[in-house]
């Protein structure tokens, strides 16, 4: 079996893991949660180990390893041999979430041979859906919740969703989306210089793995990431982006991004939209 058709048989069962994991995350969302800190200072809710429980027990049924953000450190000598793997962000966006500004998200990836075959991004506040499989392409489903159905056989992405990128980008102005939490020195004058050659240019604030699906929609050209990131905020995004052929390049070079390395935190990227070049 290709790794293709292995990642379309496996979509109904990250798609119902995401929308679990959203009704924990939004269970936890409408009410006066706690918030920790992890050894890096960055914020952990109940949200996020709730949701990683329930995609675990989901996924567990697949057989395939699972490397999630909120699960257990796992060495290299293990993960160098997983030839296909889930990559998971239970909650990608936890500052946005004790923010309440709705932009966080669930991300799901499978990953065979380093490279992302299918995403899957789950919008809970939103109810906003989107899945990518590589050479079959992209879709964007509204009202997910109730527009699928849980069963692993019985999801019609293609009936349910709309097809990526989204018609009416004609006419734009050239537009960047980035961080609403990491802007540095390095990332602004990379969009002075992207100002230079694109006259008008637009900057959209966009939170979690959104920056990926603004550029699969169409609504944005390019996400310059130079600080760094996990594969668990990349994998899902970046497998969308490609299976409508946008790219995620490592930062000044254009060599992909890939996955299951030995050190899990991503050097800087630039991921761009279809047809988009940094030339």
């Amino acid at each position: 079996m290709s790794d293709e058709s292995d990642a379309r048989r496996l979509l109904p069962a990250a798609v119902a893991a995401a929308l679990a994991a959203g009704r924990e995350i939004l269970a936890v969302y409408a009410s006066d949660f706690a918030v920790a800190a992890k050894a890096d200072d960055s914020p952990l809710t109940a949200a996020d180990t709730r949701a990683h429980r329930v995609i675990r027990d989901a996924l567990a049924p697949t057989g395939l390893p699972l490397l999630s953000e909120e699960g257990r450190e796992i060495a290299y000598a293990e993960r160098s041999g997983w030839a296909r793997l889930w990559i998971v962000d239970p909650l990608d966006g936890t500052k946005e979430f004790v923010s309440r500004n709705g932009e966080f998200t669930v991300n799901i990836a499978l990953v065979a041979g380093q490279e992302p075959v299918m995403g899957v991004i789950y919008e809970p506040v939103a109810d906003r859906l989107y899945v990518g499989l590589r050479a079959e392409g992209a879709w964007r489903i509204e009202a997910a919740s109730q527009s699928l159905a849980e069963g692993r056989d019985a999801i019609n992405w293609r009936n349910a969703g709309t097809p990526l990128p989204l018609p009416g980008a004609a006419g734009r102005p050239f537009t960047v989306v980035g961080s609403r939490s990491h802007a540095n020195a390095v990332m602004e004058d990379f969009v002075a210089a992207l100002r230079c050659r694109h006259d008008p240019l637009d900057f959209v604030a966009a939170g979690s793995a959104l920056k990926f699906c603004r550029l699969a929609e169409g609504a944005a050209d390019i996400y310059p990431r130079p600080a760094p990131t996990m594969e668990w905020d990349t994998a899902a995004g970046q497998g969308i982006l490609e299976a409508v052929g946008g790219r995620v390049l490592i930062w000044q070079s254009d060599q992909p991004l890939i996955y299951n390395r030995p050190d899990l935190v991503n050097p800087g990227f630039v991921a761009l939209a279809p047809g988009v070049r940094m030339s």
